[in-house]
């Protein structure tokens, strides 16, 4: 029986389900680009023995290598949230798996043949039942790949990882997992030794009833007497024998019940630690298969003891003595094994798949609050599930709510005022699951929470939401302080700059590098230095940036949800800049050639991407060159990349062309964006040339002018929609001045 309860919930409107992250990842759509599977396979040895832990038989190595392309392509993220969508991915995959059995049946690769068979059995039957699962074990190895990966480009970790991955984690879990093999193995030399003694127990048993049957005559003679003295031998051996079996067993329950308070439970306590870590973005570690193994282990040789004790209360039942220590000692040891036994079912994590055992489980919602916070909810839907052992699969049990409902109660203090999205996104909750596990005669009741969820009402406050689970998370431990909010404490500035590079790494396949950092470090503190000092809730997303009419994590989330929905191939390849501000821009482009350009985000708008170039004037002055920010509105009519292509300027009498040529620092624009190229660019045809259906063929091209007494582009990134032939005259027939003239005329505005 196994039973894990995660920890990281998030609450949605309508949902309420367990999730490990940020609850958003990014699919692997990259063009052309090399796929994500290809750039893991290229990691040193040390990143890919990361890789290698969270490959099992939920999700095989040989699937994730032989359909990689195809899983990348698919949206794991969305169908572990929708049933339908995951079904359809489910029986997909299986089709696709059934297609790499026919190539490799006509290659008679033997093993490969009897591995995807199996595999494909595998998979069926675990997730045939509940598809949304197989979607959600996808997306989370997808996601820890990119993590991975971008853990890999990283020039140094951070002080919260480092944390996480101290040698003396594994050094200590070593410790524990050799303590644990060395109880079993005296468990078991306790059940040979309660073998011997009912052995012994037999032959006296057999010798004394053999004396009782004898002549009265016979019971005289010297062989009777020696008889006699065997006996009384055996016994002092088997009273012995029970001292030395219930000394031991003794031994064994303290040893265990000080592994357990002491060891086992710090173990368990970090992993907790490191999971909550892993809802905000940080690494997956692993190791929770080897504290249930541990558990698990603990469990069997208690369960074995517990069989032990009642056969020597057999024993004693059929012979027993004065001074004899079975019934002076028995009883108290039992009921440490089952508090023992107790204890460890408290922690969900014991895997016995062969007992016969009933499980029911019942989940609620701020069940042990009482005036905490401004609103209440009660979960509607079938929130109570009994599960038996018919049906578990592989040993696993777990249980899951797929329509619970959150409900809102009504208050009699009414008002509106909890309706801000402040006060409403710093309001906690706790789902709560009431278990009761009944085997062996036990029954046992236990009750675990969630870590703290927010309920919202509305996706407009899903990002401040998002915020709280980041502050809680990285502030504390404490995994039910629903009233944190009310004077929530400040984040060391390192640790929260880290955790934001985790956002961009497990949202968008690629974390931040040093000088990323240090520009939102400036940005937040106007330091330089980001490896000192504390940041309060309220600067990090209540107070409104030096002005600006938006708070910061606004700002930093509006840049994530630009780069994953409009410039994200360009972002994972490394050629966004991204966070550089207008004074290092300059810096940075002030000794390059010209045409050399960068790209970043504005600091103005919100969701915004910019790119300044270089060039000289006549006489030699460097100028800049800033076009105003391409929101998602602008994107969604042309891709960036295309963009970046077609882009023209009107610069004086010079006629229209593209000024971007170099990305910074000298690499040519098309190397670096040709493969995020939409198409190829149309060639240039005359009116008489007609398109489809008679039509001449158009496109948008994006086109600034720059006046004599401005470095600054007028009206830039206008799209206008005009064909390459109808432009191709304009420029043969007109001069540039005349074609300035015609787009500032007002029918050329937006």
């Amino acid at each position: 029986m196994q039973m894990r309860h995660d920890n990281g919930v998030s609450g949605s409107r309508g949902t309420v389900r367990a999730t490990p992250t940020r609850g958003r990842t990014p699919t692997g759509r990259r063009g052309a680009s090399m796929s994500q599977w290809n750039q893991v396979q290229q990691l040193e040895i040390k990143f890919l023995e990361q890789v290698d832990q969270f490959y099992d038989d939920n999700f095989p190595m040989e699937i994730r290598h032989l359909l990689a392309q195809w899983i990348e392509n698919q949206d794991w993220e969305v169908a572990s949230n929708n049933e339908t969508m995951a079904t359809i991915l489910l029986q997909n995959l299986l089709i696709q798996l059934d297609e790499q059995l026919g190539r490799v049946s006509k290659e008679k690769n033997l093993l490969l043949i009897h591995n995807l068979k199996r595999i494909r059995k595998v998979l069926q039957g675990k997730f045939h039942g509940n598809p949304m699962h197989v979607a959600v074990v996808i997306s989370n190895c997808l996601r820890e790949e990119r993590r991975i990966l971008a853990a890999a480009n990283m020039p140094v970790q951070g002080p919260l990882e480092k944390s996480l991955q101290s040698s003396s984690v594994s050094e200590k879990q070593r410790k524990v997992e050799h303590k644990v093999a060395a109880i079993k193995n005296s468990v078991q030399m306790t059940e040979q030794d309660t073998k011997y003694l009912e052995d012994l127990q037999d032959e006296f048993d057999y010798r004394y009833k053999t004396i009782q049957m004898m002549d009265q005559g016979d019971k005289n003679n010297a062989l009777m007497n020696q008889e006699v003295l065997t006996l009384q031998e055996m016994l002092n051996s088997l009273d012995f024998k029970r001292k030395e079996a219930l000394g031991k067993m003794t031994q064994i329950v303290e040893e265990t019940d000080a592994l357990v308070s002491s060891a086992l439970t710090e173990e368990l306590r970090d992993w907790k630690r490191r999971q909550q870590i892993a809802c905000i973005g940080g690494p997956l570690h692993s190791g929770l298969d080897q504290l249930q193994n541990c558990f698990t282990l603990l469990a069997e040789s208690l369960f074995q003891l517990r069989r032990q004790l009642e056969k020597l209360e057999e024993q004693s039942t059929k012979m027993t003595y004065e001074g004899d220590p079975i019934p002076l000692q028995r009883a108290h040891l039992l009921e440490r094994v089952t508090f023992l036994i107790y204890n460890l079912f408290k922690k969900l994590l014991i895997k016995l798949p062969e007992l016969n055992y009933q499980v029911k489980v019942k989940a609620s919602i701020d069940k042990n609050v009482s005036t905490l916070s401004n609103r209440r909810f009660v979960l509607c839907g079938t929130h109570v599930k009994a599960m038996s052992i018919e049906e578990s699969s592989n040993g696993s049990l777990s249980v899951e709510f797929r329509h619970l409902q959150p409900k809102e109660m009504k208050s009699c203090a009414g008002g509106k005022g909890n309706e801000g999205c402040h006060m409403v996104t710093e309001e906690l909750h706790s789902i709560t699951f009431e278990t009761q596990i009944c085997l062996y005669g036990l029954t046992i009741d236990l009750e675990t929470s969630s870590l703290p969820v927010v309920m919202i009402s509305n996706v407009s406050q899903l990002p401040n939401a998002w915020a709280s689970i980041i502050w809680y998370n990285v502030s504390t431990s404490d995994s039910q302080n629903l009233v944190f909010f009310n004077n929530p404490p400040s984040a060391t500035l390192s640790q929260l700059l880290e955790v934001m590079s985790w956002q961009f790494s497990s949202y968008v396949g690629r974390g931040l590098n040093s000088d990323q950092l240090n520009m939102l470090a400036e940005k937040l503190t106007v330091q330089s230095s980001y490896n000192d000092g504390h940041l309060t809730w309220a600067k990090f997303c209540k107070e409104h940036l030096p002005g600006k009419s938006f708070t910061f994590w606004t700002w930093l989330e509006a840049i994530l949800d630009l780069i994953k929905k409009h410039i994200l191939p360009l972002w994972i390849d490394g050629y966004v800049m991204g966070f550089v501000s207008k004074e290092k821009e300059r810096l940075l482009l002030k000794d390059k050639m010209p045409g050399t350009f960068l790209l970043r985000f504005s600091e103005s708008h919100l969701g915004g991407i910019t790119f300044t170039w270089v060039d000289h004037s006549e006489n030699g002055e460097v100028r800049f060159h800033s076009v105003e920010p391409y929101n998602k509105g602008r994107l969604s009519a042309l891709p960036f990349a295309d963009i970046l292509r077609d882009y023209k300027v009107i610069m004086a009498e010079n006629i229209p062309e593209n000024p971007l040529k170099y990305l910074y620092p000298d690499i040519p624009k098309d190397k670096a964006f040709g493969k995020h190229y939409s198409s190829q660019p149309c060639e240039v045809s005359r009116p008489t040339e007609r398109g489809d259906k008679g039509y001449v063929p158009s496109v948008f091209i994006p086109i600034s002018t720059i006046r004599s007494d401005s470095t600054e582009p007028r009206s830039p990134s206008d799209l206008l929609p005009m064909s390459p032939s109808v432009y191709a005259v304009l420029r043969e027939n007109l001069s540039p001045t005349t074609i300035e003239t015609a787009m500032k005329s007002p029918y050329s505005a937006e």
